[in-house]
């Protein structure tokens, strides 16, 4: 019990003040990626119906 404690207070203190710096910055340029994403998407459906594309190919 005590190896397990240890084990868990050691990985609690690597990462403690890593997480607050790398993945605040990480999550910051995911979300503005996924808003890019489908922000392209949305142009690329507005751009097709406007040209009349047939979604139906029967």
């Amino acid at each position: 019990m005590d190896k397990i404690l240890l084990v868990k207070e050691i990985y609690i203190e690597a990462f403690r003040n890593w997480k607050s710096y790398l993945l605040e910055n990480y999550f910051k340029i995911f979300s503005w990626i996924c808003f890019a994403l489908i922000a392209l998407a949305l142009y690329a459906f507005i751009f097709r119906v406007s040209t009349g594309f047939s979604f139906s190919n029967l």
